[in-house]
């Protein structure tokens, strides 16, 4: 009887041990199944910030495009020029070609800007980018004038895209 005292409180402490070894190994393997998922988590809430952005860029491009009321590229650049004040330096609109897209057209024209200084120019970029209308700049030169270096010429292709 005397070894069967002393053999229990001995297995009692063993299995003890036993059972904190075990949860330790779960603890720390819930713990890194925690840090993993914590990752995924982060992970996910950067994808859906970036849809976010992309959604609301393409409502945008959505919302421009219903808008649209203009009939050509000629008129979107006269609506374009005429609301900031710079119909007069414009010398030249000449369009270039129309294509048919998958549910849109694109129309494209050649606008000749003379002596345009470099705020105008500005302006000018800044009412394309913000029109009630899809508009692209698709390539732009500038040249200075021969009388002053302050104003610019201005040749560049600029894009209607309008729903079909």
């Amino acid at each position: 009887m005397k070894g069967k005292k002393g053999f229990l409180p001995a297995a009692a402490a063993v299995a003890l041990v036993l059972i904190s070894i075990v949860l330790l190994n779960y603890s720390i393997s819930l713990d890194r199944e925690m840090k993993s998922l914590m990752l995924k988590q982060q992970e996910l809430n950067q994808i859906r910030d970036e849809y976010l952005v992309l959604s609301m860029a393409v409502n945008a491009v959505e919302a421009k495009r219903s808008l649209s009321k203009v009939q050509g590229i000629v008129q979107a650049v006269d609506e374009v020029f005429q609301s900031i004040g710079l119909k007069q330096k414009v010398k030249s609109i000449k369009p270039l070609s129309t294509r048919d897209l998958k549910d849109s057209v694109e129309e494209d024209a050649e606008i000749i800007l003379e002596k345009v200084d470099m705020n105008e120019l500005v302006n000018v970029f800044h009412k394309i980018e913000n029109a009630p209308m899809i508009l692209a700049v698709k390539g732009a030169v500038l040249k200075t004038t021969f009388d002053t270096t302050e104003r610019l010429n201005v040749t560049f292709t600029l894009s209607l895209i309008k729903p079909k």
